[in-house]
């Protein structure tokens, strides 16, 4: 397999070309009036459905998580297995010694994962946050700007972390939960929730709507 397929003409996808990902030779998206176009300078070549036919390595730019996580089943489902899935690693990123990161995902320019982290697949770390000691981090989630881990902490497939949110060393984010942002997780968050505030605590408002 030669060049990479980004699938999302999105906002994370322009990141991830400044940021210096190269060998991309096109972009795939669903929207008809993005086809023709080019993000970035790079070519809108047609729709998702084309990715099974090509030979590209692909790279799922879609900011939630939860749609990370249609696309890739919906992928797998013609045929498209974890073997064809890029991951990319800013330039700027720094990941330590005993640091494991899954297929499809991606670190953006400062990211720091100190010391045997596992990242997952398909996970989207924008820049400068920071994932420390036996963290792990699970498929599809989403860690915005500037994010804070403690240690051991442990987070769920899909889960998304705003802007400055910090997290407790020892707590864990549910699946597919959402902790809002700048707010801080000093205790467990339950599946599909959304916690807010300093310290976080319980919002109305289901992470699904978050994602809506």
């Amino acid at each position: 397999m030669s060049g990479i397929l980004i699938i999302g003409a999105s906002g994370l996808a322009r990141e991830v070309l400044a940021a210096g990902l190269t060998g991309v030779t096109g972009i795939l998206d669903d929207d008809p009036g993005r086809h023709g176009t080019e993000v970035g300078g790079v070519p809108v070549l047609g729709s998702v459905s084309l990715a099974a036919a090509r030979s590209e390595r692909l790279l799922v730019c879609i900011g939630p998580g939860v749609g990370r996580r249609v696309v890739v089943r919906a992928l797998a489902a013609t045929g498209v297995g974890p073997e064809r899935y890029a991951d990319f690693t800013a330039p700027t990123a720094r990941v330590g010694r005993g640091v494991a990161v899954g297929r499809g995902s991606i670190l953006l320019d400062g990211v720091v994962a100190t010391a045997d982290a596992s990242i997952g697949a398909h996970v989207v770390v924008m820049p400068n946050s920071v994932i420390t000691h036996d963290d792990v981090v699970g498929d599809f989630a989403t860690l915005a700007a500037g994010v804070a881990l403690g240690g051991d902490v442990r987070i769920g497939e899909a889960a998304y972390l705003g802007m400055n949110a910090s997290v407790r060393p020892h707590v864990r984010i549910g699946r597919d939960a959402a902790l809002g942002m700048g707010a801080v997780a000093l205790t467990d968050i339950p599946d599909g929730e959304t916690w807010i505030g300093v310290p976080a605590r319980s919002s109305r408002v289901r992470a699904t709507e978050v994602f809506a």
